[in-house]
């Protein structure tokens, strides 16, 4: 195949590759990115080829490997076509069966089919689970349709076909002028106009541009900058030529970290792609336009995330945040004009496009339009990537996307934006999900992780967690970060001891606003969020750690003591046979005694206890009993 040089030689390879494309009696979507393989999905294809060349079906029956489906709790799953039969959570021996009883006798096998619970019904088709009902997968939905590492699949669906639109039919200020009208707004974080970003750096005059793709996405949980590119790279790429074209750069940068190799195996792939058909290089589409991308992969550090940052790693120097004024769009990469913007931000340019910024407008929030990806992890039923209209609340994500709390838990919080993003208590559920609203409530939207916790969760220690990352991860160039996160850690770490003071709060406060004032990037700037909300709705909780040395959710080892209630041990020595450090003693038929200066609070002696293990505060008095399931899925006390 010859570069395509025209817009009419692109709709003509498009037409020719529908009617080229073999017709099949069945087709077998396999999801396959990064969380699929990690489940098993590479066994999964294997076993699905094996058995198809084994019973001579491979004419019949095709197999379409893909990237995530956003489902991740039910991998490895398959949908199989045209009746749209959904299984999960597939082994190797049940392959066998899918091919004899789905592929040639057109029957459904219910056990591998969805459940949410024993007293619902089992779901057969993708569009009918609860996890997908709400969501609007406008980014996400071709992962479906779409081989990661075939273009002709991306061309098949209008790839490329908004840079067609745009080199021929468009001024670099009309381009502009769209994205400014559909009201999209930066990904990344901070929700900078995209539009108006685009239209800084266009202004100023230079004889060399560039833009970059930040993909070096180090929120702890979040994932979705990579599962866009494991699943459809060339959206991120015909984006990025789009905003080069508005702009008038001839170089950009896809800056992905290295700890995500499938997503650099297939956006090396796309590119590569990309290259050979002529949407990158010389004469883009027969254009008088040139651009070209490449690939640079980071370290891993967090603080890379910050677009000044960013820029000094592709230069080859350490990642050090730079003073801003100026910013990128005046002075970047190289001292030349710079715009930057992150992989979802570029992945929606070819949509609004295609589709008109009206179209685009009127999805979303008054001011914040679209949709959002967000990573949905923690303690929720319904673990995966979520595709959703801004403006929607929390409560619906949570509960009707992702299916509510495990185990029948109580809903404590949700930390949105990361790390550095804030806690929002159960109170707040019906906040609007969109820019200004998370702000109000002390968060901030970030790249999109959502971390979901329950009654079990500390808030106090969850502070912690978070901000001794952001501290471990600072750069360390500036003091009120260095120093103040540190300061801030220890306290933390004090108070989760039993040792907090009483004026620990305040001291927390009066850093926590310096920090926030005086750092010299986001990282710092954002790195207070997680106490700040936490003191603010939770501060009984931090009250009793001071206090009264007592954790509320009996979480927090150095505050609880585990024992084993005398008259209920029945002496079956599981806890001793489980305990790692053998901090338990008795024999058979006879009470057991927990040793409390050996004993490390890992909690496994009260999971495998068929009686009596409890947790109890070490100071009240306070005990947490084992909760389990019966048969018929109510709350029970062991």
């Amino acid at each position: 195949m010859k570069k395509i040089n025209s817009p009419d030689k692109l709709i003509e390879w498009r037409r020719r590759i529908i009617s080229e494309t073999p017709s099949y009696e069945k087709t077998i979507v396999i999801s396959s990115g990064t969380c699929g393989q990690a489940s098993g999905s590479l066994q999964i294809i294997e076993a699905f080829t094996q058995e198809l060349e084994k019973r001579g079906l491979e004419t019949k029956v095709r197999i379409k490997i893909t990237g995530c489906h956003g489902f991740c709790e039910m991998e490895p799953n398959v949908i199989i076509y045209p009746d749209e039969i959904y299984y999960i959570k597939l082994k190797p021996k049940d392959i066998p069966e899918i091919i004899e009883k789905t592929i040639l006798e057109d029957k459904i096998i219910p056990s591998l089919l969805y459940q949410f619970s024993e007293a619902s019904p089992k779901v057969s088709k993708l569009r009918e689970i609860p996890f997908y009902k709400k969501q609007m997968r406008l980014l996400t939905g071709n992962n479906i349709e779409i081989n990661p590492t075939s273009i002709e699949d991306y061309v098949a669906l209008d790839g490329y076909q908004a840079l067609s639109k745009v080199l021929f039919n468009m001024t670099s200020e009309e381009v502009i002028a769209e994205i400014k009208n559909s009201g999209l707004r930066g990904r990344g974080g901070a929700g900078f106009p995209t539009g108006r970003k685009w239209e800084i750096c266009h202004k100023v005059d230079s004889d060399v541009k560039y833009i970059i793709c930040n993909a070096d996405e180090g929120d702890p949980g979040a994932y979705m900058d990579r599962s866009l590119l494991e699943g459809n790279p060339h959206s991120v790429i015909e984006g990025m030529i789009i905003g080069a074209y508005a702009i008038g750069a001839s170089e950009g940068f896809i800056y992905v970290r290295m700890e995500y190799p499938l997503a650099v195996k297939h956006v090396m792939t796309a590119l590569e792609q990309a290259k050979k058909f002529g949407f990158l290089g010389e004469s883009i589409l027969g254009s008088e336009f040139r651009f070209d991308i490449h690939l640079v992969q980071g370290a891993g550090a967090f603080v890379s995330g910050e677009e000044t940052s960013l820029m000094a790693s592709i230069e080859g120097r350490r990642a050090f945040p730079s003073q801003r004024p100026p910013f990128p769009a005046q002075k970047g990469l190289w001292g030349k004009p710079t715009n930057i913007n992150n992989v979802e931000t570029w992945a929606n340019v070819p949509l609004i496009v295609n589709n008109s910024a009206d179209w685009y407008s009127q999805i979303g929030a008054e001011t914040s339009k679209g949709t959002k990806i967000f990573s949905l992890v923690g303690k929720i039923n319904n673990t995966g990537l979520v595709e959703v209209p801004m403006g929607i609340t929390l409560k619906e994500i949570i509960f009707d996307i992702g299916g509510g709390i495990k185990n029948d838990k109580k809903f404590k919080a949700v930390q949105t934006g990361g790390p550095s993003g804030g806690c929002i208590p159960k109170k707040m559920l019906s906040l609007q999900v969109d820019y200004e609203s998370l702000t109000q409530a002390g968060s901030i939207m970030g790249s999109g992780g959502m971390i979901v916790m329950d009654e079990d969760t500390c808030m106090v220690d969850v502070a912690r967690y978070f901000l001794n990352f952001t501290q471990e991860e600072s750069c360390g160039k500036c003091v009120p970060c260095r120093v103040g996160t540190r300061q801030m850690v220890n306290i933390l770490t004090r108070i989760t001891q039993g040792k907090g003071e009483e004026d620990d709060l305040k001291k927390l406060e009066e850093l926590a606003m310096t920090v926030e004032s005086t750092s010299l990037c986001g990282l710092g700037q954002t790195a207070p969020n997680p106490v700040i909300t936490t003191i603010r709705y939770f501060r009984d909780e931090y009250e009793a750690h001071i206090k009264r040395k007592s954790c509320p959710a009996l979480s927090c080892k150095d505050l609880i003591i585990y024992y084993i209630e005398p008259d209920k041990c029945i002496g079956c020595m599981l806890c001793k046979k489980n305990c790692p450090v053998g901090a338990i003693s008795g024999i058979r038929k006879e009470v057991h005694i927990i040793e409390q200066s050996a004993c490390v609070k890992c909690g496994v002696c009260m999971d495998v206890c068929p009686s009596k293990v409890k947790a109890v505060s070490k100071y009240t008095g306070r005990k947490k009993d084992k909760i389990l399931k019966n048969d018929s899925g109510n709350r029970m006390k062991k």
